[in-house]
């Protein structure tokens, strides 16, 4: 098992990429309160992606990736909402398109 193959590994690393870019969202907040929240944004989402998810989907992996993807964007993009940041989705796709592209890069044989 590789590093980011534990969820305790991958949430941070999934933290440390979205926060910054969340916290960008969620100005004018200060910046150590946006980015904190900023990185529990994927607190609820991750574990269905990252735990969930893999247990209960039937197809291929590009497929799992895409659907893990919609939730965590839909799920996030919906907090962001509620925390009143505009645009919510644009922001969620966003900041999970970066910790995506930095996780399969991770993945990718060398």
């Amino acid at each position: 098992m590789s590093l980011f193959e534990s969820w305790p590994a991958a949430f941070a690393l999934t933290a440390v990429v979205e926060a910054p870019i969340y916290a960008r969202a969620l100005r004018p907040r200060p910046w150590g309160r946006a980015l904190l929240q900023g990185a529990l944004l994927s607190l609820p989402t991750h574990p269905l992606v990252f735990v969930w998810l893999p247990r209960v989907w039937p197809g291929t992996y590009p497929g799992y990736v895409a659907a893990a993807e919609a939730i965590a964007v839909l799920g996030e993009a919906a907090l962001l909402w509620r925390l009143r940041v505009s645009p919510a989705l644009l922001w969620a796709l966003a900041a999970n398109a970066a910790s995506t592209a930095v996780g399969l890069g991770l993945r990718a044989p060398a």
